[in-house]
């Protein structure tokens, strides 16, 4: 059976075959574009898996694609538990599927936060155990630039080399807002310890993470930390 991951978010999709052993085949990367040309890089096979945090009109269109190309299609959301995970928000349509997800790939027997930065900088802490203890949300550094520029136009949304303390305006906005979703990651970390007593593995996504990788503590970079966890959803559900 030729089975299918799709990971549809704001800007990008992403997609891999899953091979016989539950793992990723090769993964593609393939950007949105306002007229439908993505559609047309799709693969074929028997079975689709999607996950999506994207706009209903681009997640209808990838469905309607999709069963075009595949014999059985899989729309994965949020569930309160699954395998060893089990989820901390009290109405799981509530946590989006990308960070179940992930959290879910990551379940390893032991503590994890899970840091993911795309539109959003999200953060999940997750116990030895698969119990979800809660994250937070906040924008990511391209987010907060683009607001800013937003709001005062002299600002420039992006460009600029972080520094501790810069000297000029580029620098000094990306070293505010990059050092500002570190700073993030930091503090919970911090709070991870006192509540746990132990430190975590920090496993790491997200388009907009890279920039940060050179400022943060020790941690795992996972870039495809969805498709991952799609690759595990697919061994509990429908192996």
């Amino acid at each position: 059976m030729n089975t299918w991951l799709f990971d549809l978010g704001n800007t990008r999709l992403k997609c891999a075959p899953l091979r016989p052993d539950g793992g990723l085949g090769e993964v593609r990367a393939i950007a949105h574009d306002d007229a439908g040309a993505w559609l047309d890089a799709l693969p074929t096979g028997d079975v689709a898996c999607l996950a999506s945090v994207a706009p209903e009109a681009r997640r209808v269109a990838l469905l309607d694609a999709l069963c075009g190309r595949f014999t059985r299609l899989h729309r994965v959301s949020t569930e309160p538990a699954l395998g060893p995970l089990r989820i901390a928000y009290a109405v799981p349509a509530r946590l989006g599927v990308d960070r179940f997800l992930a959290m879910l790939g990551a379940c390893e027997g032991r503590a994890v936060l899970v840091v993911g930065v795309g539109t959003a900088l999200t953060v999940d802490l997750v116990d030895a155990g698969g119990r979800h203890r809660g994250g937070r949300i906040a924008p990511s550094p391209q987010l907060m630039r683009e607001a800013l520029h937003a709001r005062a136009a002299q600002l420039p949304e992006a460009g600029g080399v972080y520094a501790e303390f810069a000297n000029d305006t580029d620098a000094a906005l990306a070293s505010g807002c990059e050092g500002a979703a570190v700073a993030l990651v930091e503090r919970s970390l911090q709070a991870v310890q006192a509540l746990l007593g132990t430190a975590p593995v920090v496993h790491l996504h997200g388009g907009g993470a890279p920039a940060l990788r050179p400022h943060l503590p020790d941690h795992r970079w996972v870039p495809d930390a969805v498709l991952r966890g799609l690759a595990r959803w697919c061994a509990l559900r429908i192996a």
